[in-house]
């Protein structure tokens, strides 16, 4: 029975954490925190190009 009860509290906190993160749209907000410190270390470099 506490492997039930173990594996209920487990499977509870895992719904929640997705459902916080759903709700808050976390996902999207940390994806675009990253592509604005990528594009800050990759933006800055000057670009030459010769043909």
């Amino acid at each position: 029975m506490k492997f039930f009860k173990k594996l209920s509290k487990i499977l509870f906190t895992v719904v929640a954490v997705l459902f916080v993160v759903y709700f808050w749209n976390l996902d999207q907000k940390v994806l675009g925190w990253a592509y604005q410190q990528v594009n800050r270390m990759f933006d800055r470099k000057k670009v030459d190009q010769v043909f």
